[in-house]
């Protein structure tokens, strides 16, 4: 028989769908994949009924429905600080996912390179395996997650064709200083290199942190592609409604590569979303606010449990430091995480998953759960050490 092509054997599953299905099988709290347990706003829920009875029920237009465009136009253009043409600067994805792989499609040749960030979420590796580019890692160095300038001008300058920013960052939960995203924005401008930002925490983000858009920096606006999606910010992860946001000349080519890869986003789901799209501002304080109050309430139990972890300023997940019960033994994280699932009853995914350094030493959950849903988990890490002890005595 014929083999199958070199590109698939280049990554594995999934480490944090894994993680789901074995959170699942142990009915364990699953705190690991990050998705809500509560609904969506009840207005956007009524909008999707309203458009299941009454349609659109066929192919929208291709990179997205005209009345979707321009309320995210609209929206991002007024957040963003930039005039976003609803025509020319837009494309509609499959989710995020699809936006990332679709601008890393439109701007890499097979052997270029690409800049990204370890600590990384994990589709990032599997988008430059199958883009056919070459990573280039440069570490974000724990606890702070900080990057070093010269590592990072050391890597510009083998001549990367882009570089990944995922801001607020997953699995961190960093927020890039201005500061920081001048020195990425001076290296991509003196090395010529594409920006591709991963945007979609961009309302998550914990005072006194804020959140730079990439696009909005001084000489910016023409090598960006900005990604994102609506999944976080409107509580529906699983309607799949992303985009792409750049300059005529690369969304030119996203639309062709969106064309062939999805044909196009789900036609009433587009039409529910424009609701949300149109929420006030106060909506966004609110959502910071709600993220806010969950934050504290789940760092204040790893607090009790007296465990080791990065507070995170944004985003809705947390690196906790599992060093002080690995250290000096056979076990991994990737051991750790199982065990977690199994004997206490809540799921994290394995740090290692998004290191490309030999990091074993970190778990990341996440918060975005019924504030019932995050004392329940709390209730059970109390219990981690004694279980750890009574399980490796």
């Amino acid at each position: 028989m014929p083999q199958t092509s070199n590109r698939i054997r280049g990554f594995g599953e999934s480490v944090i769908r894994r993680t789901t299905r074995i959170a699942n099988q142990y009915g364990a709290i699953n705190l690991s994949q990050g998705f809500p347990d509560f609904d969506p706003p009840a207005e956007i829920i009524e909008a999707g009924i309203k458009a299941m009875k009454e349609g659109p029920h066929q192919y929208a237009v291709t990179w997205g429905s005209p009345d979707f465009r321009r309320a995210l136009a609209a929206k991002q253009s007024r957040f963003m600080g930039i005039e976003i043409d609803p025509e020319r600067n837009i494309v509609v994805t499959c989710g995020s996912t699809e936006a990332m792989m679709a601008a890393m499609l439109t701007v890499c040749n097979p052997g270029d390179k690409v800049v990204v960030f370890s600590p990384f979420y994990e589709n990032y590796g599997a988008d430059t395996i199958l883009s056919g580019a070459e990573p280039i890692f440069v570490p974000l160095k724990p606890p702070a997650f900080n990057f070093d300038p010269s590592e990072l001008e050391a890597a510009f300058a083998q001549g990367p064709k882009a570089i990944i920013l995922c801001n607020p960052s997953n699995p961190s939960g960093k927020v890039f200083s201005r500061d920081e995203l001048l020195t990425i924005a001076r290296l991509a401008e003196k090395y010529d290199t594409f920006v591709i930002t991963d945007e979609v925490y961009e309302h998550i983000v914990f005072a006194p942190h804020q959140h730079h858009y990439f696009a909005a920096l001084p000489g910016m606006l023409e090598r960006t592609i900005s990604c994102s999606s609506l999944s976080k910010t409107y509580s529906i992860t699983g309607w799949r409604l992303g985009y792409v946001i750049a300059p005529p000349a690369i969304i030119d080519g996203v639309k062709k590569v969106h064309d062939f890869l999805t044909v196009g986003a789900a036609a009433p789901l587009q039409a529910a979303a424009v609701t949300g799209l149109e929420f006030p501002d106060s909506y966004y304080a609110g959502l910071a606010e709600e993220y806010t109050q969950k934050r504290s309430l789940f760092l204040d139990w790893l607090n009790r449990s007296h465990l080791s972890y990065y507070q995170p300023q944004g985003a809705y997940y947390v690196m906790v430091d599992i060093g002080e019960f690995i250290d000096g033994t056979d076990f991994d994280d990737v051991y750790f995480s199982e065990w977690l699932i199994k004997s206490v009853g809540v799921a994290a995914v394995a740090g290692s998953s998004f290191f490309r350094e030999p990091v074993k030493n970190y778990i990341r959950f996440h918060f975005a759960k019924k504030p019932e849903t995050l004392n329940a988990a709390g209730e059970r890490l109390l219990k981690i050490r004694e279980l750890w002890q009574a399980d490796h005595a």
